[in-house]
């Protein structure tokens, strides 16, 4: 597809990136049939293909409206027309440009501003965890749409942390949200690497990995979140400290590890942070990623343990920060499948968005609520004792739809293996 692009973006590093995408863009339309908010709404401007032609004319010139706002919002950034795309399209980059160049020419009405900066802001602030703790005391009395976005209190149990050391030591990014929502995905996925022989490190000045003030519109504070992670990780990443060089960063969140496996990219441009963002973003591991090579530590010890009341039966849910951002396909469902769980897709759409996409469901809660419930019924199918993710939106938002438990893959084969410790 070729463009003209308007003298403000000609020679600007938004401009020229956008462009390069755009020119693979070839609009067969193959990705109208992989994109949730188009099987909803039918709407071909609600698809990639009409958000690419819509930032198309922006690029060129035209005024954006906000009819050209809302549609942009309305994209999950799921990534599913990545893909799909045979040119090779890269739609999160483009749609991350589309959505800063609009939002600094369309104001928003007040209320949305509100909001989205009460998100950009709460989220990540150091109050979010002690706000949650209130929230989780006072769960019984809230109102059901409140108490839905406040998950129980995990049990003290399920927060012990392993004091072993080991040779072999990887870095965890404990997240935003995930410590004060759910922090025993945390503290599961310490005790299955120490479980492994893996001691797991944190670095305390790290926070957020940069997608929610980015998906909400605030580039730079994105920027700054990842700088200071890599300013928080650096000394272990480097073996500056008395614990060595970790051999990995490992994420149990996919939407933070597709997220930082592209800070590459997104500081390429920053003399002082490009080449030690590329060292990074290439020792980012997915937790799944590390599976093949935990199951021969584990596979004696649960073969031998079969009274676990840890769940066998999973109906598992791929986010699609994993399997459309990082490309990561198959790794849960063998590994848990070797370690001796039972592990099914949904026999249909396993590829489409549940609906959380980070803030998503929080600012479009009509659409992702429908795409949680269509989710939910091809889940149902599989008649599982448990749902399985590995992304603390997808757990949450899944969770408020269904009696069934929706719990972190690596929470349930944590629970199998306490029997033998």
């Amino acid at each position: 597809m070729q463009t003209n692009l308007a003298p403000e973006f000609k020679g600007t590093p938004d401009g020229d990136a956008a462009e390069a995408i755009l020119r693979k863009c070839v609009h067969c339309g193959f990705c109208l049939a992989t994109c949730p908010t188009y099987q909803l709404l039918g709407d071909e401007l609600d698809s990639p293909r009409g958000r690419i032609y819509l930032m198309k004319q922006v690029l060129e010139g035209a005024t954006p409206t906000r009819a050209t706002q809302q549609h942009l919002d309305r994209c999950l950034t799921c990534r599913n027309c990545e893909t799909t795309c045979p040119s090779g399209v890269e739609y999160g980059q483009l749609v991350d440009i589309g959505r800063k160049l609009v939002e600094q020419r369309v104001p928003r009405p007040a209320p949305e501003r509100a909001l989205r900066g009460a998100l950009r802001a709460g989220l990540t602030s150091p109050l979010f965890g002690p706000a949650m703790a209130i929230g989780q005391a006072m769960r019984p009395l809230l109102p059901p749409a409140l108490k839905a976005k406040v998950p129980p209190r995990t049990p003290r149990h399920a927060r012990r942390w392993p004091t072993r050391t080991h040779p072999r030591k990887v870095l965890l990014l404990l997240g935003c949200v995930q410590p004060a929502m759910m922090p025993g995905v945390n503290a599961a996925t310490a005790r299955v690497l120490d479980a492994a022989g893996i001691q797991t490190l944190v670095a305390d000045g790290a926070g957020c990995c940069g997608a929610i003030r980015t998906h909400l519109g605030d580039i730079d504070g994105g920027l700054a979140d990842m700088r200071r992670n890599i300013d928080a990780w650096w000394p272990l990443v480097d073996g500056l400290t008395s614990h060595g060089k970790v051999e990995a960063i490992v994420m149990n969140a996919s939407g933070c590890g597709v997220t930082v496996k592209e800070y590459g990219h997104a500081l390429a441009r920053d003399a002082a942070y490009a080449d030690k963002a590329a060292r990074i973003a290439a020792l980012t591991r997915d937790l799944s990623e590390l599976l093949p090579d935990l199951v021969p530590a584990l596979q004696p010890r649960l073969a031998s343990h079969r009274s676990s009341a840890a769940p066998r039966r999973l109906a598992y849910h791929p986010p699609c920060t994993l399997q459309h951002g990082q490309r990561l396909r198959g790794g849960v469902e063998s590994g848990m499948r070797a370690l001796g769980f039972e592990v099914e897709l949904a026999a249909a759409e396993s590829h489409l968005c549940c609906g959380s996409a980070g803030t998503y469901s929080v600012l479009q809660p009509g659409l992702a609520t429908t795409l949680r419930d269509r989710k939910l019924g091809k889940l149902g199918a599989v008649r599982a004792d448990a749902i399985v993710s590995a992304n603390i939106g997808c757990i949450q938002h899944l969770q408020t739809g269904t009696a069934t438990p929706v719990r972190h893959w690596v929470e349930v084969l944590d629970e199998a293996l306490d029997d033998t410790r």
